[in-house]
């Protein structure tokens, strides 16, 4: 048996937010992104093992989610996350880096690799496909149906009031829905409750990441054009054979010309890395240690 990783807590202020982070070993950065409804702590897994062998992990909490500060200006766009993203990545004193980010984590990743090809090395998608995928889910009544909390999260005060009813049961239904079958994860799922989403504002921090990214396009034309070209850094991308989404990724691969390598995970849904967390380390290690060869 190895020794037990020890994951630390800290902050580090970036593209002038104070950033809240969970971190273990020495190496290499890896920056890991959550997405909602989650935290950094959804990595631990993915923390302990990349701390065992060789590389020091990284995870934020992103903008807007407890401890991380609530951005003054209200900004959730995704123009602001991928500063955010290079901006953590400077801050952390080890550009370029690694990078793996799940749901919007990954949009977050997707948006920062497209904007800063030059601050990272390799990229792990997980459980989200390149930007170009996007437009392709409306035209799939099964795809509408399977992301319907991105249209319900248009309402503002009500969506915010639905999922804070009988103590988050909407995040207890989501993360249900998402998984995979007989996978049980409520006791991170109520910490992610109680210690991330339940602080005044946080929950609708979280929410506000939803209309603005529906209104970027027309908000910041010129950007969100760039975030649908090529990406240049190379990049794997990690879908659960139980998520739907998994299926509007089979031609990104144009898109990805730095390097790209798309894989099944099996027994798994949305959040992968926490239902197979062996499997994708394996992956993920794989993958980074061909970028450090």
């Amino acid at each position: 048996m190895g020794q037990r990783v020890e994951i630390r807590q800290g902050s580090v202020r970036a593209n002038g937010l104070e950033f809240g982070f969970l971190e273990a070993g020495a190496g290499p950065t890896v920056l890991l992104l959550h997405g909602f409804p989650d935290d950094a702590w959804t990595w631990s897994s993915q923390i302990e093992s990349l701390a065992a062998n060789g590389f020091r992990a990284v995870a934020p909490f992103m903008r807007g989610y407890a401890p991380t500060e609530i951005p003054p200006d209200g900004r959730y766009d995704a123009e602001a996350l991928a500063a955010d993203v290079a901006g953590l990545a400077r801050s952390l004193g080890d550009e370029p880096v690694h990078v793996v980010g799940n749901d919007w984590g990954g949009i977050a990743t997707y948006a920062a690799l497209a904007l800063y090809p030059e601050a990272f090395r390799r990229a792990v998608l997980v459980s989200v496909g390149h930007p170009s995928t996007f437009p392709g889910t409306v035209l799939h009544p099964d795809q509408v149906h399977h992301i319907f909390h991105f249209w319900f999260f248009q309402l503002g005060e009500l969506a915010a009031a639905a999922v804070r009813a009988n103590d988050m049961a909407f995040v207890d239904y989501l993360w249900e829905y998402w998984s995979a079958p007989g996978r049980d994860d409520s006791e991170h799922v109520a910490r992610v409750k109680r210690e991330t989403l339940a602080p005044d504002g946080r929950l609708e921090a979280g929410l506000g990441y939803y209309p603005a990214l529906l209104n970027f396009p027309s908000t910041h034309p010129e950007t969100a054009e760039r975030m649908q070209g090529e990406i240049s850094v190379p990049t794997l991308t990690i879908f659960g054979d139980h998520d739907p989404v998994r299926v509007l990724s089979k031609d990104e691969h144009v898109h990805l010309t730095g390097g790209y390598r798309f894989e099944l995970v099996q027994g798994a849904g949305h959040f992968v890395h926490r239902e197979q967390p062996d499997e994708v380390n394996r992956l993920v290690l794989d993958w980074l240690r061909e970028g450090e060869r």
